[in-house]
């Protein structure tokens, strides 16, 4: 009744009601505190806003944000799913007190940092924590422990380190368990093997080492376990075949030793086993037989010896059998071929001989067959193609004879390489019903015949191969340049006669490799259409008529061959003008006139030009001297006479040089070898030019370890000084010739070396131009950068990829890329970091880690272009940012930070993308250049 009595104090009591009510939402609030303390540079949670009016019903306003799960009340938040939003920097752990009734937390594929909160240890409701493909760093926390209720847990992908958390362990519900990725370091705990529910354990890919304990046999429950890429030590504990729910295993890569316990063979669920590069010896167990689920096998790349187990016919299941790179032997069981699933036999690189199977690809949908590098003889098995699916059939280098008439009807195939063998007959391929070939290698064999006339039908063909079939025969089909993505044909050494046809259309040409036939008329104007064309061989045929004007221009041309044929007329000057000619060889033809005179035609040296009668000016004898000797007013007595005289000179230093040899013997004595670009000087004009010294006896060493020097053409040299023991002298030689015949647009050349039994003088192309050292502060466009980036990964992919053995650059930083008249990057002292190491006697064990450091340093190169030499090192300065953050700061750096600029964006992106993955901490964990190159194709700014 009171109550009543004052109207203003009940008016007071319902507003404090209503503010309570309003307040009552900790989830939402939490929420947005949480958003403020993280980085969302694409607005993701642009729709967690606080609320305009009030909230009387009590339910949680956040429900209806994105990422964002409730109960059906809407008055508990039971979920948070933030993966794929681009989020970053450091977690905030506070707010998670709020969340008491979390089942799921997933943060995954985001760009956070820094350590784990531990406030996440609190939620002891939670079922599914996601913290994968992040980058969050140090030891995993502990406390762990208190997520008692927790099924769940990935944290694949981050930058954890330490060792791995053992309290994991007595997680009782714990099924998923994936710390893959990062960088754990230590063994692996035993207390692993004594998980009670887990069923999926992923360790691979950190810095684990020791022995792999055998507890993990306890696992009774797991199906899958990954817990290869790593670095343990001894053997493959046996009591792995005691895990009798395993379905998956993989410990490939995990430098294990010893022989494969023939226990596993007791893991009768087992579908999947891959242990490949490892250091594995002995048999494989005939047990494996009793694994009748076992789908895919990769023991790949150890050192197992001994035969296939003639028990595998049980293995009705498996698809995928992959043995190569071993110590294998003996004859592939006439079983295999009756498995009835199995559609990939990889059994490349080992000692295997006899026949393949006569019923292999009869019974089973046979997709890819890799047999090369073996002893195997017989022919093609002739149900190969029956199943219709087999696109690669890969068989080289083995003594295979018989024809290829089991391929007739295979109009699967992709790739073909039946190089270097003794198949023989004629080619059967129906080109025109291989609609996908791309790739034929059919070289070095004893083929008769002819090239198919319907080559011009396969159409997505883009290498062609028949070169070292020297009685093939036949004519090039004329339709043959109209391929559109045909890259490379080769036929060389094949008895070809005819004409050269006209090309038509040759627009994805690269190589033309034709020499050393019967082929004869003239080359075509129509050339002109081949504008990708980097090598054209017609040596050794013949062919007549002018060397067309249009050859000369072509862009992409470095290495043109028309030796040894019946070319007249003179040398085209567009062929000076070329910025990317690195051979020119016109040698032995009826060419007449004047050399041009430009540098990069003079540096071909006289190799190039000797056998054109008519052919004068350097570096042949000069064009005066020629017409006053040679000339029609020249008469038979001045002739006689100089001739005469040169004769009497000849002998004069023949004498000479014999009494000189008589005296001081061969000790010491100064020899010369030349590459492709450098005239054939001898040893002392070499030396001549570096003093003024009138004897090599007198010559003084040079005053550094580099300097210039002027050769008697003129042509200026870098010249580089090496000292060795007599002893090491031979294996120097070698890799010095390796690197002589490396020839790249951007690589500097080595061009030749002066040398004795004590030292040698290196003769490098000498570019002008500076380094990119001394350019990279200048402000460049993003097509200069693009043409730089890329010009360097070309060149470091040739090393790694096309030389053989690969050589590693070993010094690659922006003093040693120089730019050519045309500020096309040039790699400069390749391979000479490795060739020190051979001379001091350290025959370096470790080029595959040197080639992994070539791919970091071209990250950090790449990082340097990018912010105009801002960022030197910056490895690892860019992998401890976000990524977000780094994006930002090099769109600033290349003035691309506003919204018209999107296109630049994403260019900058791409190859910031490949910088990070060069320069991540783990080796194995960096693309090849090969890829590098690949990702970074498509720019639109080269």
């Amino acid at each position: 009744m009171e109550i009543f009595q004052w109207p203003h104090l009940n008016l007071l009591f319902s507003s404090m009601l209503i503010v309570v009510v309003l307040a009552a939402d900790p989830y939402s609030d939490a929420l947005l505190s949480f958003k403020s303390e993280i980085i969302d540079p694409f607005h993701n949670l642009d729709d967690w806003l606080e609320p305009n009016s009030g909230n009387p019903s009590g339910k949680v306003h956040a429900c209806s944000w994105s990422g964002v799960k409730c109960d059906n009340n809407s008055t508990i938040v039971i979920g948070l799913n933030l993966s794929t939003k681009k989020l970053a920097g450091k977690l905030p752990g506070k707010q998670f007190s709020v969340f008491t009734e979390l089942v799921e937390l997933n943060i995954s594929q985001n760009s956070f940092s820094g350590e784990i909160p531990v406030e996440i240890f609190n939620l002891t409701n939670l079922r599914s924590l996601d913290i994968s493909r992040n980058n969050f760093s140090g030891h995993f926390q502990g406390g762990v422990t208190g997520l008692q209720n927790l099924v769940v847990l990935d944290a694949f992908s981050n930058s954890f380190s330490g060792p791995l958390p053992v309290e994991l362990s007595k997680l009782e519900f714990l099924k998923v368990l994936n710390l893959a990725g990062s960088y754990f370091s230590g063994p692996i705990p035993s207390a692993y093997g004594f998980f009670k529910t887990l069923e999926f354990l992923h360790l691979a890919g950190n810095f684990i080492t020791g022995n792999i304990p055998p507890e993990l046999g306890n696992l009774q429950t797991v199906t899958h376990m990954e817990i290869g890429y790593n670095s343990y030590e001894g053997n493959i504990p046996w009591q792995l075949g005691n895990m009798s729910e395993l379905q998956y295993l993989d410990i490939a890569g995990s430098n294990l030793s010893g022989s494969i316990p023939k226990q596993l063979s007791n893991l009768t669920k087992l579908q999947s086993l891959f242990l490949f590069r490892n250091q594995l010896t002995g048999l494989i167990p005939w047990e494996f037989s009793r694994i009748l689920a076992l789908t895919n096998l990769d023991l790949s790349d150890n050192f197992i010896s001994g035969p296939i187990p003639e028990s595998f016919a049980e293995l009705k299941n498996l698809r995928l059998l992959s043995l190569m790179y071993n110590e294998m032997n003996g004859t592939v069981p006439d079983g295999i071929a009756e498995l009835p699933s199995l559609d990939t036999l990889f059994i490349w690189n080992n000692f295997f001989t006899g026949s393949l199977p006569r019923n292999l690809g009869k019974n089973s949908k046979l997709r890819w067959l890799d047999v090369s590098i073996n002893s195997f003889i017989g022919s093609i098995p002739p149900h190969i193609c029956a199943g219709g699916e087999l696109f690669k059939l890969i068989m080289f280098s083995n003594k295979f004879t018989g024809n290829l008439s089991p391929l007739s009807n295979c109009s699967s195939l992709v790739r073909i390489r039946l190089e270097d063998n003794s198949f023989s007959g004629e080619i059967p391929l129906t080109l025109s019903h291989l609609p996908d070939v791309s790739y034929i290698d059919l070289s070095r064999n004893k083929f008769t015949g002819g090239i198919p006339s319907d080559i011009s039908q396969a159409s997505k063909l883009q290498y062609f191969n028949v070169s070292n079939n020297p009685e093939l025969g036949g004519v090039i089909p004329e339709e043959t340049w109209s391929l559109p993505l045909l890259q490379n044909f080769s036929a060389s050494s094949c008895n070809i006669s005819g004409s050269l046809p006209p090309f038509k259309s040759c627009k994805s040409m690269l190589v033309v490799e034709l020499q050393k036939n019967n082929m004869s008329g003239v080359v075509s104007k129509s050339v002109s259409h081949c504008r990708a064309l980097e090598i054209i061989n017609l040596a050794s045929n013949q062919l007549n008529g002018h060397i067309p004007d249009e050859l000369a221009s072509l862009p992409a041309l470095s290495v043109v061959d028309l030796s040894h044929n019946n070319f007249s007329g003179s040398i085209p000057a567009e062929f000076g003008k070329s910025t990317n000619l690195l051979l020119l060889n016109v040698s032995y033809n009826d060419i007449s006139g004047a050399i041009p005179s430009e540098k990069v035609l003079q540096s071909m040296g006289r190799s190039a030009y000797v056998g054109n009668r008519e052919l004068c000016g350097a570096p042949l004898r000069s064009c005066s001297a020629s017409m006053s000797i040679f000339g029609s007013k020249g008469t038979g007595k001045l002739r006689l006479v100089l001739l005469l005289s040169a004769g009497v000179a000849i002998l004069i230093a023949a004498l000479l040089f014999w009494l000189v040899y008589l005296r001081k013997g061969n000790k010491g004595q100064w020899k010369m070898e030349s590459f492709i670009g450098l005239p054939q000087f001898t040893a002392n004009d070499v030396l001549r030019s570096f003093s003024s010294a009138d004897s090599m006896e007198e010559l003084p060493p040079l005053s550094a370890a580099v300097c210039k020097a002027v050769l008697p053409t003129g042509i200026t040299v870098l010249v580089k000084k090496l000292e060795w023991e007599p002893k090491r002298m031979k294996v120097a030689i070698e890799f010095i010739t390796q690197m002589g015949n490396a020839r790249h647009r951007n690589l500097i050349r080595l061009l030749g070396f002066c040398y004795n039994n004590h030292m040698a003088y290196m003769l490098y192309d000498c570019l002008p131009n500076g380094n990119l050292a001394e350019k990279v502060t200048m402000a460049r466009d993003w097509s200069t950068k693009c043409r730089i980036i890329t010009g360097i990964a070309r060149g470091l992919c040739f090393l790694h990829h096309d030389c053989n053995p690969a050589i590693s650059h070993g010094d690659l930083n922006s003093s040693t890329i120089v730019f050519d008249d045309n500020f096309e990057p040039r790699l400069a002292d390749f391979g000479f970091k490795y060739l020190i190491e051979l001379i001091k006697g350290r025959s370096s064990e470790a080029i595959k880690d040197e080639l992994y450091m070539d791919i970091y340093r071209f990250g950090e190169i790449i990082l340097e272009i990018l912010t105009n030499g801002r960022l030197t090192n910056g490895g690892e300065i860019v992998q401890s940012k976000p990524q977000d953050v780094v994006l930002r700061e090099m769109y600033s750096e290349n003035e691309a930070t506003d919204d018209s600029t999107n296109s630049l964006q994403d260019e900058i992106k791409q190859v910031v993308d490949v910088a990070l993955l060069c320069t991540r901490s783990r080796p194995a964990d960096r693309p090849s250049m090969k890829d590098a190159l690949k990702l970074l194709s498509g720019l639109k700014g080269q």
